[in-house]
């Protein structure tokens, strides 16, 4: 028997990134374990990647081509062979593609964040076609807009300097759910005398364990900051050399926090004035003393109206008090823009210029809307194809019905790449079987460390599988598109994804990273420590003439959500509750739901009701309940528990349809709206109300577990 050990990387939409061993015996993966030498892994793997062997290798992963035979959403299937489906896509889509190639939609995000398997062949392949192109909103955009207005770029503090840190605000994340590694500093952080609040309005895993929970009303988090703002100002807990040196706007800003009193602030979230002057007390104190004061802003704080200006005001914190000049203090949203990635190398957006002006550009967080519109001058073409990788939007975008409605449509050519047969491979007309990360090569950057990973190929392909990058090589011979960049390798292509002239990733080396596994950045332990801010000014920017220029408020504001209770009484007194659906612990958005084991951990889809709130709708523990507003329903199991503040709700999420007791999900009651800046979905800004089924209402979860069994 032949053993060997493949380095590896975790390829979900995590931060951490994990850093993987990969055991193959005789050709077959039997373990998958962290590496002990990479400093952000450190051997550790979460719950879901642990069992990796157990996904790829799972009786229902799609092993051939498959042509539906049945109506759309029943998910019937007979298998084809690849020339046959190659054959039947490229003519579809050449026929499209003859009357206008923006009837071609391409439906992708981070079921990979491989540079090579995301968008480096797939870009090259729709921008030659001259498909539409996708606006890319639906998880950090709104957040990414407002700090990067602040602070120029997605930098922040780096993952290994958090142990130092003796204030930790975890400020709208769950990190013990998606963010194990940091939340392994944390806890050393905290063994060395550190203090941790959680910011959230539930009580989350995380929230449990840290020394003070702030549990702030949804959407409400850029009022905190301000009042935040308004104490460090009144009692002069200032770096005012760090103002004076590396900041823009202070004075306006001094303007414009002295409106957010402790009292106002409070009313506003829904906490009390203590809370509010506590918290800012400490945050100053504790950077004044020259100690890491560090914020941890997750995304869970910009996914409502305001989201954006939510993490600007955030992001505005750390300057205030000289945060950044400590290696753990700071802040970290997100440490993408730290990667010099050679987008224009992976995607080739320079294809697209033969077809004269710029496609047009579809948001994939209003899809459920886009799908049925007409073609008309405004919106151009009717959308005739979509070709749907790396995604499962049936699943995971806002008012799903309209998405599914969308994806029913007799006309609408689809195409699937996928490992499963998920809630949109059903709507498909022809499925794809796709390569896992143990399958093929890729190579990555990160949202929460600073590292280059590799990825290396542990195992064949199973069944007829194939990597994204074969199919798109393949799409683009069938249609005749003879670039040489269509015949780039996989290693071709990863060997470029780094820029080799950026002194962060100076002499980037492909063949050395896959053979170290993974590689740290040339970056200083405290990134803006001495100024240096990516914003035009190159100074962190509290007044922003970029944001004045886009039609926004160039200071600091607080942006009420569309659906509360205050900001809409109309509305809060048909749906009275706030619901929230953050991700469950044992999944990874709307991956690895389809794991029997994590499911069976997971249990059924609840949904978190605090007592006040169940006793007024005469609930009990463990009734099903159906959650509704007037996008559409859902059905859950409830858990009375003060976990949810008063007036809140929360459906751990996202499950798949097909493992619901109606075949829904929390999506059925999510808005298309966007957010004020990003053009990002409001997931976290929906008013609903709840009540018990009646005793003759469906409400079995075997019935869905059946119905899915069927259907595969």
């Amino acid at each position: 028997m032949t053993t060997t050990i493949v380095r590896a990387a975790c390829p979900h939409d995590c931060p951490d990134t994990c850093a993987l061993l990969v055991t193959v015996k005789d050709g077959v993966a039997t373990e998958v374990r962290g590496d002990p030498e990479h400093p952000p892994t450190s051997g550790v793997l979460c719950t879901k990647v642990s069992r990796y062997t157990e996904r790829t290798y799972h009786k229902d992963r799609l092993l051939h081509p498959l042509r539906r035979t049945g109506k759309k959403g029943e998910g019937k299937f007979e298998r084809i062979s690849w020339e046959e489906a190659i054959a039947e896509i490229a003519q579809r889509l050449s026929s499209i593609a003859l009357r206008d190639p923006q009837a071609i939609l391409p439906y992708s995000y981070a079921g990979t964040m491989g540079m090579v398997q995301g968008e480096s062949m797939a870009g090259r392949f729709f921008n030659r076609l001259g498909a539409s192109q996708l606006e890319r909103t639906i998880c950090s955009s709104a957040g990414s807009a407002g700090y990067r207005y602040t602070v120029g770029a997605r930098i922040g503090t780096d993952l290994e300097q958090v142990n130092g840190a003796k204030l930790i605000l975890i400020w709208g994340g769950n990190p013990i759910a998606s963010n194990l590694h940091f939340w392994t500093r944390v806890q050393a952080a905290k063994r060395n005398g550190a203090r941790l609040i959680a910011i959230d309005p539930y009580r989350s895993l995380t929230a449990e364990k840290c020394h003070q929970h702030i549990a702030l009303l949804p959407g409400t988090d850029a009022a905190l900051a301000l009042g935040m703002m308004h104490v460090l100002v009144a009692e002069d807990l200032l770096d005012h050399d760090y103002i004076a040196r590396h900041t823009l706007g202070f004075e306006q800003l001094k303007q414009r926090v002295a409106e957010w009193t402790p009292q106002r602030t409070a009313e506003v979230c829904g906490i009390s004035a203590a809370e509010v002057l506590e918290l800012a007390r400490e945050y100053g104190r504790t950077a004044l003393a020259g100690e890491g004061a560090m914020i941890r802003a997750n995304y869970g704080l910009q996914r409502v109206r305001g989201g954006g200006m939510a993490s600007r005001n955030v992001a505005c914190l750390p300057a205030l008090v000289g945060a950044w000049r400590h290696a753990s203090g700071g802040i970290q949203m997100s440490t993408s823009d730290t990667f010099p990635k050679d987008n224009a190398a992976l995607g080739r957006p320079d294809l697209a210029v033969r077809h004269g002006a710029p496609a047009r550009i579809i948001n994939m967080s209003t899809i459920g809307d886009d799908l049925l519109k007409p073609a008309s001058a405004a919106f151009g073409p009717k959308v005739e194809a979509v070709i749907v990788y790396n995604a499962n939007p049936v699943a995971v975008a806002p008012e799903s019905a309209k998405v599914v409605e969308g994806f029913a449509r007799e006309d609408l050519f689809t195409v699937v790449l996928e490992h499963f047969q998920t809630d949109t491979a059903d709507y498909a007309d022809i499925v794809l079987p796709a390569t896992t990360q143990l399958e093929h090569v890729d190579v990555h950057a990160t949202y929460g460390h600073i590292y280059m990973m590799a990825n290396n190929a542990a195992i064949a392909p199973l069944g007829e599988s194939k990597p994204n990058t074969e199919i798109f090589r393949l799409l683009a011979a069938a249609m005749g598109f003879d670039e040489d960049c269509f015949k780039d390798s996989d290693d071709d292509i990863a060997a470029v994804a780094f820029r080799r002239d950026h002194p962060r990733s100076a002499g980037y080396d492909w063949d050395a990273l896959k053979e170290k596994g993974w590689q740290r950045l040339n970056m200083p332990a405290a990134p803006f420590a001495d100024g240096g801010f990516a914003t035009p000014s190159g100074k962190c920017e509290f007044y922003s003439a970029q944001m004045k220029a886009a039609g926004l408020d160039p200071l600091p504001d607080y942006i009420a959500p569309y659906e509360s209770v205050a900001s809409n009484p109309q509305l809060g007194a048909k749906y009275p509750l706030a619901m929230i659906s953050p991700p469950a612990r044992n999944f990874l958005n709307s991956s690895f739901v389809n794991v029997q084991s994590l499911r069976d951990t997971e249990g059924e889809p609840h949904l978190d009701m605090h007592p006040l709130d169940a006793a007024a709708r005469g609930i009990g523990a463990e009734d099903m309940v159906r959650i509704f507003n007037d996008r559409g329903s859902m059905q859950a199991r409830v858990r009375v528990t003060d976990k949810a503040r008063p007036g809140l709700v929360v459906g751990l999420s996202i499950w798949w349809k097909k493992f619901a007791a109606d075949g829904k999900n929390a999506n059925e009651v999510t808005s298309q709206r966007l957010t004020d800046m990003g053009n990002a979905p409001t997931f976290y800004d929906v008013l609903v109300q709840v009540e018990k089924l009646a005793a003759d209402e469906p409400a079995d979860a075997s019935r869905a577990a059946a119905a899915a069994a069927a259907a595969a």
